[in-house]
C-alpha cells in the first residue's frame, strides 16, 4: 500500500506503507487501535505537527550518535542505521506542510 498526500497548493507526495505510517505515527494520526488509511491534517494542526517530526529526527540522530558512541568506547564495530534517515524521509512532507500552513490549506491522504 502506499500513502498519497494531496493539498491543493503543493503536488502529490507518495510514501511507501511503512514510512507514512510512521510519519503519522510521529504526529500522532495513526496507531494499532487506529489505522489512518484516510486522513486530514488541518493548517491548525500543521505547527505541532512540524515540531512532532522535528523532535523525532533530532532525537532519531541523538540515538545514533550515542550508538556510535557506545561501539567506540566498547571497541565494536559502529553500528548499522537505515540507508535513508528519518530527516531525509521527512523532509518533503514537511515541506509541504509548510507551504499548506502558508496557504492555510489541508493536507489529506487516502481520498
Amino acid at each position: 500500500m502506499l500513502y498519497k498526500f494531496k493539498s491543493k497548493v503543493t503536488g502529490d507526495l507518495i510514501m511507501l506503507q511503512p514510512n507514512g505510517q510512521r510519519v503519522l505515527e510521529i504526529m500522532g494520526k495513526h496507531t494499532a487501535a487506529e489505522p489512518s488509511i484516510k486522513g486530514i491534517l488541518l493548517p491548525e494542526q500543521m505547527p505541532q505537527a512540524l515540531e512532532a517530526l522535528k523532535h523525532a529526527v533530532l532525537q532519531e540522530e541523538a540515538q545514533q550518535k550515542e550508538a556510535i558512541a557506545r561501539a567506540a568506547a566498547e571497541n565494536l564495530p559502529p553500528p548499522r542505521f537505515d540507508a535513508i534517515s528519518l530527516r531525509q524521509r521527512t523532509l518533503p512532507f514537511m515541506d509541504m506542510v509548510r507551504e499548506c500552513l502558508k496557504a492555510e490549506e489541508a493536507i489529506t491522504w487516502g481520498v
